[in-house]
């Protein structure tokens, strides 16, 4: 059997799962804001101890790579890459925005021409993607200044489901013709389990020394306004 790890802080969600091959064991997850840094070990803890596993049971760590929260992926690819130090275990890293798209693929019904995962970027800012039925992508990874005519070409041809903590602020914008927004489809380590456990089994591993997360943008840090004065 092996036994998978998987780790998702791109976003405000702080979120752990379990796997047997790509079958969901047990999650641990808290939607809070960035408490990624005081539940990651604590859940970890809780799910190996409730599984009656240990670390060294642990055949591989999946992480969400990004794009997502600057602070949130330094903490999760960190926190994955010294379980992977700790143990000498591979590190396997998922588009975070595909994970997302595809749970969202997996876990509905109704079926739309295009799934278009958004993570919020802050202001009309938002890290983007769009997949297909067949969630090929058919616009790559992207920061998107959301606008009335974003994504124009691509909406016209069909319907489309946004989907993330990003898609709330897109909807008054976008409109609604042949759109659904549900911005309460958010990032879950639930998700990176099946393509996890495919690039276990095709030996995609990246390498643990060298691994950065995909921030997309750089980290700029703003100062005080109270400080210029």
């Amino acid at each position: 059997m092996t036994y998978l790890l998987a780790v998702e802080t791109a976003t405000k969600v702080c979120s752990v799962a379990l796997f047997a091959n790509e079958e969901l064991l047990l999650l641990r997850e808290e939607k809070g804001d960035y408490s990624h840094a005081e539940n990651l070990a604590v859940f970890t803890e809780e799910i190996l101890n409730e599984s009656n596993l240990s670390a060294t049971d642990l055949s591989a760590v999946i992480v969400s790579k990004g794009p997502g929260s600057y602070t949130g992926l330094r903490i999760g690819v960190s926190f994955a890459k010294g379980l992977c130090y700790s143990l000498n275990i591979p590190l396997i890293s998922i588009d975070t925005l595909y994970a997302l798209a595809l749970g969202y693929h997996q876990s509905q019904n109704k079926r739309v021409d295009f799934i278009c995962p958004m993570i919020d970027a802050r202001r009309m800012e938002v890290y983007s993607a769009i997949y297909d039925v067949e969630l090929n992508c058919v616009k790559s990874i992207s920061a998107d200044i959301v606008e009335n005519d974003s994504y124009a070409d691509i909406l016209k041809i069909g319907s489309a489901v946004f989907i993330g903590d990003g898609a709330a602020k897109c909807a008054s914008i976008l409109g609604a013709e042949n759109r659904v927004f549900h911005s309460d489809f958010l990032c879950s380590a639930t998700y990176l389990g099946k393509e996890g456990y495919k690039k276990f089994q095709q030996k995609e591993f990246e390498n643990v020394a060298y691994f950065e997360p995909f921030y997309l943008k750089e980290f700029i840090a703003l100062k005080s306004k109270k400080s210029l004065i």
